[in-house]
C-alpha cells in the first residue's frame, strides 16, 4: 500500500464539491521561543484544492486533514527539476558537439527548456487531474 503525505489545514472556501484548504507549513524550529528574532524559523501558507469532496459535513474555518499519495511528490520533483535538468544537459552537450561554441551551446540549451514549459502549460488541466488531494478525516 502506498504511503500518504498528510497535512493538517483549515477549510478556506467551499465551491460545490471543490474545497480550498489552507495549510501552514512551518520549519521545525518555528515553535522555538526565539523564532521571532531568528531568521531560520519560517512558515509558508499554501492553498490546496480538493476536487470532488463530500462537502455536506464541511464548513469554512473547520480543521481537516488533507492527504495525497507519496508518489505524487516524487512525480512533482521529476516534472519540476529532473526532466528540465536532463533536457538542459542533453541540449548543452548536443549543441557543443554540433557547433563547438560554448556561447551558442548555452543559449541553445536554455532554448530547449521553452518548449518543455510550454508543453507543461498546455497540459496543466491533465496534470491537475493526476495531482489530486483528498480529505481523509475531519478533526
Amino acid at each position: 500500500m502506498a504511503q500518504d503525505i498528510r497535512h493538517d489545514g483549515i477549510v478556506d472556501s467551499i465551491d460545490g464539491q471543490n474545497v480550498m484548504v489552507r495549510i501552514v507549513q512551518s520549519s521545525a524550529c518555528a515553535e522555538c521561543q526565539a523564532s521571532r528574532i531568528c531568521r531560520a524559523a519560517e512558515s509558508k501558507v499554501k492553498l490546496v484544492q480538493v476536487f470532488g469532496a463530500d462537502t455536506s459535513a464541511l464548513h469554512v474555518g473547520q480543521a481537516v486533514t488533507v492527504a495525497g499519495a507519496e508518489s505524487l511528490g516524487i512525480k512533482a520533483v521529476a516534472f519540476a527539476f529532473g526532466l528540465p535538468l536532463l533536457l538542459l544537459l542533453t541540449g548543452l552537450i548536443t549543441a557543443v558537439a554540433v557547433t563547438g561554441s560554448e556561447k551558442v551551446a548555452a543559449v541553445s540549451a536554455l532554448a530547449v527548456l521553452a518548449p518543455y514549459y510550454i508543453l507543461l502549460f498546455l497540459l496543466r488541466d491533465r496534470i491537475k487531474r493526476d495531482f489530486q488531494f483528498r480529505i481523509i478525516n475531519k478533526l
